[in-house]
């Protein structure tokens, strides 16, 4: 089995370019990101050729972060923005060789958002095909994200059969799925070919995972025997020094 660092949460703490060779040092597989923007793609693309890492993915920018917002392309009235930032998410990650973006809905409801997100999601993986990316959605928790427009796995299903594209994909991260919906093994079975990548952290803290109430020697045994084989993410909140954190991984290796 193998394992991306979400570099959003660990290593937080150092430059991009470097979180990216802690992460190889700590024996991660691939490694992805939040918001990069502020680093030049060249450092991130070299930092990823010498140490022979993939970036799975990074997501487009949220907005305007001081005034709360949490992504744009749900968000009726937004269209020019949320599309410069999915133009700017892809031209990004196609110059760091990047597989995904995930593009982030924000806080909205009701058809017009819905209709306002399937069209921008449907301009994104038209101009992701071009670069050979896949597009990701992913539900967000009500305890997290209050107000978020996409939430649920059946959510986002409906909207990934409603634009049709095959590389349009469900990312299915077990923290927010458990809060919102439980049933994580059966989900993972029943909605595999939706899923273009996994997500982990311990549930109810996001935390590593030597705490909490998922039992994730289980859900990894289920992923394998789906016969998964992408690396899973790392996408915890690190109580400490990130490499303390990593036992769980230690163990997996061993």
């Amino acid at each position: 089995m193998r394992f991306s660092a979400n570099l959003g949460f660990l290593w937080s703490e150092l430059a991009l370019p470097d979180a990216i060779r802690a992460a190889k040092s700590a024996g991660f597989d691939a490694v992805e990101c939040h918001w990069p923007y502020d680093t030049p793609s060249e450092k991130v693309a070299a930092a990823l050729a010498d140490t022979d890492l993939k970036m799975l993915g990074l997501n487009t920018r949220r907005g305007d972060v001081a005034a709360g917002e949490n992504g744009l392309s749900a968000l009726t009235g937004r269209v020019e923005e949320a599309r410069a930032a999915i133009d700017e998410a892809i031209a990004y990650g196609a110059a760091i060789g990047a597989g995904a973006v995930h593009v982030m809905a924000g806080f909205a409801g009701g058809t017009g958002a819905h209709d306002c997100f399937v069209k921008n999601l449907k301009y994104a993986a038209d101009q992701a095909a071009q670069h050979g990316m896949t597009i990701l959605i992913e539900p967000l928790n009500k305890y997290d994200a209050p107000g978020y427009f996409l939430t649920t796995t059946d959510q986002a299903v409906n909207l990934i059969e409603t634009v049709g594209t095959n590389n349009l994909k469900l990312m299915f991260d077990c923290y927010h799925v458990q809060l919102m919906e439980g049933d994580l093994t059966h989900r993972l079975q029943k909605l595999q070919p939706h899923i273009g990548h996994i997500q982990f952290a311990s549930v109810p803290d996001r935390g590593p995972l030597d705490q909490g109430e998922i039992n994730y020697g289980h859900v990894f045994d289920v992923i394998a025997s789906l016969d998964y084989d992408a690396p899973l993410g790392a996408e915890y909140k690190p109580n400490g020094p990130t490499e303390k954190t990593l036992g769980w991984l230690a163990d997996i290796r061993r």
